[in-house]
């Protein structure tokens, strides 16, 4: 393989807010959290689960009983976290626990705020330490606090006076990590920062590759001849994007296609704009339009979208073996 150069590296962040609704149980459960009470359901044998169970653990029943607990209970136990990470409850070193709260037989599982693993022990008492404002989710525990210690904030003010249950519930997700292109992705991802498509040519089935593989994913053998394809294709199939999304640069309706580049054995996803969206079909011969050279990095997003190049549609039979 021709070069090199290090393989390219870089961060990744992803996120997005995961809602959900809530049934019944759950929607009781964090409604009371809102309004700074824990309640539970009672299950077939007698037992109160909190958090709790939508369905009975011993019959598999729907359960329909909410009971009350207290805002006190006893570790069961618990595991110190030195280095607290993004998203976790507290700041400073806590300790995750379970906690069976009084009148409660199962554990909840969330954080104390006891100051140092010393101070930490199996059966100690300790008592919720509601968020100063209250929306109806886990988090309205901002973390639970030993018995016997000074409340470590003032007391909340009162829960804003809502009378509608809690029927969803949002939860942000985030991921951040570093991600490492492979030898051959990196020189695929530099040729593009030049305006070049670069591919890999199998050695034993002839097909192109694009993005390159490093392997052939057919005969298992090393790609390793570089083939540099031209900015025209086909495309082989498509779909009409016509719901909004949070993060979406195109106003719908739009078109997401694979696109079949001259000289290439497997297709790869764009956008084709440049024509209004029911008129994109099958066999469409289709142009990278690029972003201005200074805009250029080494991304597939230098190719801004694919716009129709006015030539006659490409036979089905060209490419009916990529679809």
């Amino acid at each position: 393989m021709a070069g090199t150069e290090a393989p390219l590296s870089a961060p990744l962040e992803l996120g997005f807010d995961y809602t959900r609704s809530l049934g019944p149980v759950l929607s009781r459960f964090v409604t009371a959290l809102r309004d700074r009470r824990v309640e539970g359901v009672r299950g077939s044998d007698g037992r109160v689960h909190v958090p709790p169970a939508e369905y009975d653990p011993v019959s598999g029943e729907p359960l329909s009983e909410p009971v009350p607990v207290a805002d006190e209970g006893t570790v069961v136990t618990w595991s110190w976290q030195p280095t607290p990470l993004e998203g976790q409850p507290l700041e400073q070193p806590f300790a995750w626990a379970l906690v069976r709260l009084d009148g409660a037989d199962t554990a909840l599982l969330h954080a104390v705020d006891a100051g140092a693993p010393a101070h930490m022990r199996t059966g100690m008492r300790v008592r919720i330490r509601w968020a100063q404002r209250t929306v109806g989710h886990i988090t309205d525990i901002a973390c639970f606090e030993p018995v016997d210690s000074q409340p470590a904030a003032a007391p909340p003010a009162s829960p804003a006076a809502e009378t509608e249950p809690v029927t969803m519930i949002t939860t942000p997700v985030h991921l951040h990590y570093r991600h490492t292109a492979s030898l051959e992705e990196s020189r695929y991802l530099r040729g593009l920062a030049e305006g070049r498509l670069l591919g890999q040519r199998c050695p034993e089935c002839r097909k192109v590759y694009i993005p390159p593989r490093g392997a052939c994913p057919t005969d298992g053998v090393p790609t390793e001849e570089e083939v540099e394809l031209p900015d025209t294709g086909t495309v082989t199939t498509f779909c009409i994007v016509n719901v909004p999304f949070l993060g979406q640069r195109i106003t719908p309706p739009y078109v997401s296609a694979y696109v079949l580049l001259d000289g290439a054995d497997i297709p790869l996803m764009h956008l084709v704009l440049g024509c209004a969206a029911d008129e994109v079909r099958m066999g469409m011969r289709v142009q990278a339009q690029w972003r201005p050279r200074e805009e250029w990095g080494t991304t597939l997003g230098n190719i801004d979208h694919f716009r129709p190049t006015g030539e006659p549609d490409a036979e089905f039979e060209s490419y009916a073996e990529y679809l």
